[in-house]
């Protein structure tokens, strides 16, 4: 068995049934889109967290991280939770036992949990998505319960709004779910649609390069449901359903009093133009020419929905500088990582700029991470026989 797995025998005294698997994701393109019924484009990195897992019939989840000291035990029919500092919309088991009592109501019971992950925590690359990912494949599978898995995202996101208090969109947990290597996934995240796109930025010679900015986010905090919020209420003031349903941009802005209001809605509705767009090249073959749409995404992210922050908008321009073709925070913001589109004979000069771009600040050193388009969560080991 795996590491996770071998890990699980010392903890809990026996053998896992098996190993589950979810990984991270990059969004391509279409930030703060998927919470107003927009189009995103994310798609699944080799990085991921692992769930070793093994059955109990006592209604009761237990979860242990390799990552972190505290072990959780809770029934789950959501009675108290057995932890240190419980409940906290920051306590990492909230995501796992979180997803347990959703899933509850489809016939999941209780569960020993062991997590292991190599996804940097903080880094806007939706680790915890995958963990509520991982930790859905492994009940559904211990209690023989069968859900579809666009099903199992938007029950997954449901675990992280109502049990971690994050108001997020569906897209990290369909993007976990549902990518596909050598392919971004796009999504509509209103009818819940999606198609494969194919991405292989190696064929052209470039490499997308994940910078952990080191500047760690906390969505849950509060600045991400105030950007929700504000969307809210200016879809409210316009009279639509969602600001997806905007045709008219100039005729939306001239309507809006607060000047706040204007420039979200103006980075939502350019955003999903910009994804239509990125998909457009991709079904031509012509990655190459996103570097432009990156560059005014992120533009439009620190400008109009003012989410970047010091460390993403630093590695951009150096990277730009040194030659980079395009590149844009990524994630909810506040914190995380940047993509940078980058010819492949150009990487260290880039890698180079950014790092000295950091120590001139005092900064910490960035973390470089190649974003090379994987499968989606998935068994890795079938139950140990003895």
């Amino acid at each position: 068995m795996p590491r996770v797995g071998a890990a699980f025998a010392e903890a809990f005294g026996r053998r896992a049934d098996g190993v589950w698997y979810a990984p991270g994701r990059v969004n391509l393109i279409g930030e703060h889109t998927d919470y107003n019924d927009g189009l995103v484009l994310p798609f699944a990195l080799p990085l991921g967290v692992s769930v070793a897992a093994a059955r109990r019939d006592d209604g009761v989840i237990e979860v242990r991280s390799r990552q972190a000291a505290t072990a959780v035990t809770a029934p789950v029919d959501g009675g108290p939770v057995v932890a240190e500092g419980w409940p906290s919309d920051r306590a990492w088991a909230a995501y796992p036992v979180g997803v347990a009592r959703v899933l509850r109501e489809h016939g999941v019971g209780g569960a020993s949990l062991l997590v292991d992950s190599d996804l940097p925590r903080g880094a806007g690359l939706a680790s915890s998505a995958a963990l509520e990912c991982a930790t859905a494949l492994a009940l559904c599978d211990l209690h023989g319960v069968e859900i579809d898995r666009p099903g199992l995202a938007r029950l997954a996101q449901r675990a992280e709004n109502e049990h971690v208090g994050m108001p997020s969109g569906p897209m990290d947990q369909s993007a976990s779910l549902l990518c596909t290597a050598g392919r971004a996934l796009m999504l509509d995240c209103r009818s819940g649609l999606s198609s494969q796109v194919p991405f292989d930025p190696a064929s052209g010679g470039l490499t997308l390069l994940v910078v952990d900015t080191r500047a760690p986010h906390a969505l849950a905090d509060g600045d991400y449901a105030a950007r929700r919020a504000e969307c809210e209420e200016a879809a409210k003031l316009l009279g639509v359903a969602a600001l997806r349903d905007i045709t008219d941009l100039p005729g939306a802005l001239a309507t809006l009093r607060d000047p706040v209001l204007r420039r979200r809605v103006q980075h939502v509705v350019t955003e999903n133009h910009r994804v239509e767009a990125v998909v457009g090249l991709l079904r031509a073959g012509a990655v190459a020419e996103l570097g432009a749409l990156l560059n005014a995404s992120h533009l439009s992210l620190r400008d109009q929905f003012a989410v970047s922050w010091p460390e993403a908008d630093a590695a951009v321009d150096a990277a730009l500088r040194a030659g980079a073709r395009g590149g844009r925070m990524v994630g909810g913001g506040f914190g995380g990582s940047v993509i940078l589109l980058v010819a492949a004979d150009r990487v260290g000069r880039v890698r180079d700029a950014v790092t000295a771009a950091y120590a001139g600040r005092g900064w910490a050193e960035p973390g470089f991470h190649d974003a090379v388009p994987s499968g989606g969560a998935r068994r890795v080991t079938v139950p140990w026989q003895p």
